[in-house]
């Protein structure tokens, strides 16, 4: 799993103490993400369809791709680049779960307790991680912290569910969170 330094430079335990964890490293060390940062979506559509074919030319199944958006409004990104791809996908909910002949694309929110060998977390956009609209809603500064850090951990679930090989892509500007996942 690709969980490396992810969570950011300090996290506040239940307890309240200021934890530094710049410094951990997952015992599921693989190599770090690719982060690319693009300069409109069909450029990021044609990268991620690169990135597949590059995927499939290593042994790399189509059962074995993961692919996750923040939330709905982004998963036509991640069809057109399966598309693109002439990958056959299916898009899981609630109810879908993956099969041994589709790439699934998902929302980062129905990510957790998956695994897939290459995973791309794409629109990664600024103000689409963290959600503008839910950053719009806060009343104080410690709801305004809650936003920040589940929108981080939804990030970090996402990227967490590649084995061996972790795409993550945006248009620019981009999420202020992919300043973390830099090694």
């Amino acid at each position: 799993m690709q969980a490396d330094r992810l969570l950011g430079p300090a996290v506040t335990d239940v307890d309240g103490n200021n934890e530094d964890r710049s410094d951990t490293v997952s015992v599921f060390n693989g190599p770090p993400p690719t982060i690319i940062l693009l300069k409109n979506e069909r450029e990021e559509i044609e990268t991620v369809a690169g990135w597949i074919a590059e995927q499939t030319r290593a042994g790399v199944l189509p059962h074995e791709f993961g692919l996750f958006v923040r939330s709905s409004a982004q998963l036509d990104r991640a069809k057109a680049a399966a598309e693109l791809a002439k990958m056959p996908f299916i898009i899981l909910d609630d109810g879908v779960e993956g099969d041994s002949s589709h790439l699934s694309i998902s929302t980062m929110h129905l990510a957790k307790g998956l695994e897939f060998r290459a995973v791309a977390v794409i629109a990664c956009d600024d103000e689409i991680i963290p959600l503008q609209e839910r950053i719009e809603t806060v009343g104080d500064d410690a709801d305004l912290q809650e936003v920040y850090d589940t929108e981080r951990q939804l990030l970090y679930v996402a990227c967490t569910r590649a084995r061996d090989n972790l795409l993550v892509t945006s248009v620019e500007p981009a999420s202020e969170f992919l300043d973390d996942m830099r090694v």
